[in-house]
């Protein structure tokens, strides 16, 4: 029978961690949504969590196809691409629908997020949604909302960041940090999904 020191131990735990940390990272990417739901239904709102290309702009195109009562734009505290959409959209003639823009500015980060818009959605008596951010954020973002309402029902709508090839995204710098953060964040957001 071999024997383990106490550093192959180590050693062998490292690999096994390693390995596995690997693995997830392999699924995580190849699990990234980023197909649209065939034949969405209707929703009480559309949620667009800022902070990425395109996002906003997908807000609004549910939003003018009918898709939600409201659109909820959460994180509009970093998001300064909102101020401008906003008077483009007025510039295009459909001010009419600036009844149904409300727009949040409390959150910071992706918790903030949910508990932004489960708190409006609360006072609008509200139980479904389009949650719209990008492909890569999507599943932290749900696990987040589903953390703090297990009853919302929840259409993702990923979108898909400009020149991001996930087919490709290990070879491009920016992209590489961005999705090793993201898939350590959602590391994070797993665990405090199963202990909350």
């Amino acid at each position: 029978m071999v024997k383990f020191t106490k550093p192959m131990r180590l050693w062998l735990l490292f690999v096994f961690m390693a390995a596995l940390w690997l693995g997830g990272l392999y699924w995580f990417t190849r699990e990234i949504i980023d197909v649209l739901p065939p034949n969405a239904k209707p929703a009480d709102a559309i949620v667009v969590l800022t902070g990425g290309s395109n996002r906003l702009q997908a807000g609004f195109d549910l939003l003018e196809k009918g898709m939600g009562k409201k659109l909820f734009i959460s994180g509009v505290y970093h998001g300064v691409e909102v101020k401008e959409l906003l008077e483009n959209w007025k510039k295009e003639d459909k001010s009419n629908l600036d009844c149904c823009v409300v727009l949040g500015f409390e959150a910071d980060d992706t918790i903030g997020n949910a508990k932004e818009t489960i708190t409006w959605m609360n006072k609008e008596n509200y139980h479904s949604i389009f949650l719209v951010t990008a492909n890569y954020h999507l599943r932290r973002a749900m696990l987040d909302f589903e953390t703090l309402s297990p009853d919302l029902e929840i259409t993702p709508w990923p979108v898909v960041p400009e020149k991001l090839d996930m087919g490709d995204w290990w070879r491009d710098p920016a992209y590489r940090s961005l999705i090793l953060r993201e898939y350590s964040k959602y590391l994070v957001t797993l665990v405090w999904h199963y202990l909350a």
